[in-house]
């Protein structure tokens, strides 16, 4: 049985703070990361989903702190924590290169996607596309090291825990991370207004790399020029765009559906 105390966690070096109660749980389904201790809102021990996060971690052995919801929000800074948080190793604190990130999509699968984000800043946006990718059958994530969002306990929160079960690789520079891709065999296609083809009017066959552009400018231009094909999202309405995590949605699910119906 799991021990239950008011106290604060501790030794918080190489650590850091998740929160919400999906994360946590695909935190401790993923088995990837270890789990210092977590910590559940005194007085609400007895939340059906609070006891579930109870329970796996005593399943697995995981220390349960009890704590005051101030001292919750404190810990988090953020009110929307649900009552629980965990004292987490960093994720991504040895992340894949991309090589290795590719070569084990390829492993997996021999059509593997892998979503390549130019410098998507938002972490809300960041956070959704990674649920989207985990979801719809992507096999990994590329992110620019610098002018883009990088991976926090906010990311993980908006993505619902899907950062737990998806490789996140970090480079210095795009358009040489797509040239990588590509000698790997990966096509490479951007997704921008005014592209070549309607994205159900192009074959999504053989390995694939998505380049989604960052919110502001879209893909930047050296990027796009490095891109085999680009493609777009048929729209009729009046508003000109799709925000980048609703636009990667709707491709990833694209691709799905191609491969489905095959």
């Amino acid at each position: 049985m799991t021990r239950t105390k008011t106290r604060r966690p501790n030794n918080m070096k190489n650590k850091e703070i998740i929160y919400g109660v999906n994360p946590i749980l695909e935190a401790i389904r993923a088995g990837g990361r270890r789990i210092g201790e977590i910590v559940v809102e005194k007085g609400k021990e007895g939340k059906q989903t609070l006891k579930g996060i109870i329970k796996a971690a005593e399943e697995n052995r995981i220390a349960v702190s009890l704590m005051e919801g101030g001292e919750i929000t404190a810990l988090t800074g953020n009110r929307n924590h649900q009552g629980v948080a965990a004292l987490v190793s960093k994720l991504g604190e040895t992340p894949p290169d991309l090589r290795e990130l590719a070569n084990n999509a390829l492993k997996e699968d021999k059509e593997a996607v892998i979503a390549i984000l130019d410098e998507v800043s938002d972490p809300g946006n960041l956070g959704a596309i990674i649920r989207s990718a985990e979801v719809l059958g992507v096999k990994g994530i590329v992110i620019p090291k610098d002018r883009a969002a990088q991976i926090t306990p906010v990311v993980i929160k908006r993505s619902a825990g899907a950062a737990e079960h998806i490789p996140i690789a970090t480079v210095n520079n795009i358009t040489k991370a797509i040239e990588e891709l590509k000698e790997l065999g990966f096509w490479v296609v951007g997704l921008e207004k005014g592209g070549d083809k309607i994205c159900y009017e192009f074959d999504f066959k053989g390995p694939i790399a998505v380049v989604i552009g960052g919110e502001a400018k879209g893909i930047r231009r050296l990027v796009k020029e490095n891109c085999d094909f680009i493609v777009s999202i048929p729209m009729k309405g009046k508003v000109s765009s799709l925000n980048a995590s609703s636009a990667a949605t709707l491709i990833f699910y694209e691709i799905m559906r191609q491969r489905e119906t095959r």
